[in-house]
């Protein structure tokens, strides 16, 4: 095969006829030009191919999906018929879902309603604290200003007496020793 000069519809000449290269004029109005075309040109080879290979496989994606609906007739034909029964089942699991998730789920019924038992609680325990509180805020108060208080805490926490009073305590009980039955381990019937 001899090496044969060519020139392209832009005036660039290439070598030979199956040659890659090309030899490009000058500018940039012609450069863009051939490439166009030698885009063009890579396109259509790639479609023409691509269309070859669909004509080849065209026949068998047909075969195969006209099978594939043979197969699956029964089933598109008894979801057709039972469409109905169908929505309904699903409409039913939907709702036994919501209201499962409403009763049991993390914010569900049950959860609210201990969490408002314990919001009760709290609120009662918060009550109890305010009005123990306000009963030592009062005595403080009392403690303060009131010489009676002072003296009635005096006598009771310090043991304090007037001149001529005897103050008596009485003796901690002890507390009972165990009985026989206790120490062996032995517990009555009942």
């Amino acid at each position: 095969m001899g090496i044969k000069l060519r020139e392209n519809g832009s005036g660039a000449t290439g070598v030979g006829a199956a040659s890659r290269i090309l030899i490009l004029p000058r500018g940039r109005a012609a450069l863009g030009q051939a490439m166009g075309q030698a885009v063009g040109r890579a396109m259509d080879q790639a479609m023409g191919h691509a269309l070859g290979q669909a004509r080849h496989q065209g026949p068998r994606a047909e075969a195969a999906a006209a099978r594939w609906i043979e197969r699956t007739r029964p089933a598109w034909s008894w979801l057709a018929l039972e469409w109905r029964r169908l929505g309904t089942a699903a409409a039913i699991l939907l709702i036994v879902g919501v209201l499962l998730h409403a009763m049991f789920g993390a914010n569900g019924m049950v959860i609210y309603r201990q969490k408002r038992a314990e919001l009760q609680a709290l609120r009662e325990e918060v009550d109890r604290l305010q009005k123990e509180n306000g009963q030592h805020v009062d005595q403080i108060k009392a403690l303060k200003t009131d010489p009676a208080a002072i003296e009635k805490e005096a006598r009771e926490q310090l043991h304090y007496t007037r001149p001529g009073e005897v103050v008596l305590v009485a003796p901690i009980p002890s507390p009972k020793p165990p009985t026989g039955r206790a120490q062996s381990g032995i517990t009555p019937s009942r």
